[in-house]
């Protein structure tokens, strides 16, 4: 594999990706002087990406069936977004463009299409963050870019591994000592573990768990029995609950180590519910397995906290996306946003909601060949209206705020603002990249990069010295 490298034309200078270079824990002469100077300036940053978490699956959000009070907590810690979106659902292509801070159309990435690798001349946050002088760690799932392209060398300096688990399981791990764990508390342990190792310096943490993934029918009694749901709905409570015991330890170790202020956090789900599980995105409707032309798919319950920097308790009901976090994030940090970036800095807008929408437009579109037909989606979002088709079928236009379940199509009555919406999308799509596949590339399809199996953690020095 080539070394990343880009180019920050913003700061005029040709950064290398150094994936060879990295010391072991955080361990660089240079980089540890860095962050002993900067410490007291530069915030540390946790991004929690929950996967399948629906806008109405949260506490804060209006769920009263699945208890989340860590959540609620952060939430009045910090503002709730109420118009936060990702641009490239499912799971994949929206942690591509997390991670890339841009559209995953841009390079190619226009649904699944597993294994497509990220752009080489591009930084990813973790890369922008490790060499702004960060500790970055990473704990949880990844699938982003190719098989080549593991969270070792993307930027992350240490990654916890994933236990093994019990036969076919995924939740049911087997401990070093022969006992079982559940794998949402033992990620909640390596996240903590981080924070405790990494307290006297600036850190970036990307917290990224396999919950709320199915199956939820491994989830143990004990989590089921905490909430009010019932039927298939009460599984995937236990399973929301046990992510949100994760969240409180977070914020326990952060009023510990005497964090909280200077710690900005991100919550977000990667896409919509899964509708099969019984998840919610109410007020809205549509998720995960049907419905993947609604809004539901795509509206995602978003946490921004930093206490004494940004206000609290309270809402940002302006446009938004996932996009945003690596803008935001490397403004907090003090650091040039790259050019790359389709994102904004969301600070502005969430001191001042007044300022309107951080983004006048977003626009969705998956017409990648090897997904599921039910899947591929062109939208925009612009105000109040949301305008979408699928496949040659006709423009469908929507009032979100009239109308959040989507059933009065209004595109006959306001042709204007159709022909506006859709002009926008055409004008966005002429931007973007031709249609990649993972196969295509000489890749295997639904193969991306990959966290290594066993226990603690794994350091890129030790990666990437070998390559």
């Amino acid at each position: 594999m080539q070394s990343r490298r880009y180019f920050l034309k913003s700061a005029g200078i040709m950064v290398a990706g150094a994936v060879g270079t990295i010391g072991n824990a955080g361990c660089s002469a240079s980089r540890m002087a860095i962050a002993g100077a900067e410490k007291k300036t530069k915030p540390n940053v946790i991004i929690l990406l929950i996967d399948d978490l629906g806008y109405g699956d949260v506490g804060a959000f209006g769920c009263e069936d699945i208890p989340t009070p860590n959540m609620d907590r952060l939430a009045e810690r910090g503002v709730k977004c109420t118009n936060s979106y990702v641009t490239n659902p499912p799971c994949s292509p929206s942690r591509c463009s997390l991670m890339m801070g841009m559209y995953a159309q841009r390079f190619g990435k226009y649904g699944m299409a597993r294994g497509l690798p990220l752009p080489e001349n591009k930084p990813t946050l973790a890369e922008y963050m490790r060499d702004a002088g960060y500790a970055t760690g990473m704990v949880g799932k990844w699938d982003i870019g190719s098989p080549e392209q593991p969270p070792m060398k993307c930027g992350f300096m240490e990654v916890a591994k994933i236990p093994p688990t019990e036969g076919k399981n995924r939740y049911i791990c087997i401990n070093q000592d022969g006992s079982k764990g559940w794998r949402t508390d033992i990620e909640g342990d390596m996240m903590t573990d981080f924070i405790a190792r990494h307290k006297n310096e600036p850190f970036f943490l990307y917290f990224s768990p396999q919950a709320v993934h199915s199956p939820s029918s491994e989830v143990p009694e004990e989590l089921r029995k905490r909430s009010k749901a019932s039927g298939k709905r009460r599984a995937l409570a236990g399973n929301i609950i046990s992510v949100d015991d994760q969240v409180g330890k977070l914020l326990t170790a952060l009023e510990k180590y005497g964090l909280k202020k200077d710690t900005l956090i991100f919550l977000t789900g990667d896409n919509g519910p899964n509708l099969y599980e019984g998840g919610s995105s109410d007020p809205y409707r549509g998720g995960k397995g049907y419905g993947t032309q609604q809004e539901g798919w795509v509206h995602t319950p978003t946490i921004i906290s930093h206490p004494g920097t940004i206000p609290q308790n309270s809402f940002y009901e302006g446009l938004m996306c996932t996009l945003d976090f690596y803008a935001t994030t490397a403004a907090a940090a003090d650091i040039p946003i790259p050019t790359h970036c389709d994102g904004v800095d969301l600070i502005p807008y969430l001191k001042r909601p007044d300022l309107g929408d951080a983004h006048p437009f977003l626009f969705w579109l998956n017409k990648d060949p090897t997904d599921p037909k039910h899947r591929h989606l062109t939208a925009v979002r612009w105000k109040k209206w949301r305008l979408y088709k699928h496949k040659n079928l006709g423009w469908q236009l929507f009032d979100l705020e009239r109308d959040p379940k989507e059933k009065n199509d209004l595109a006959d009555k306001h042709p204007e603002i159709v022909r506006k919406m859709a002009s926008k999308h055409a004008e966005w799509a002429k931007t973007l990249a031709p249609v990649k596949t993972a196969s295509a590339n000489g890749l295997p399809q639904d193969t991306g990069g990959k966290v290594p199996v066993g226990y603690g953690w794994t350091y890129a020095v030790e990666i990437n010295n070998k390559v």
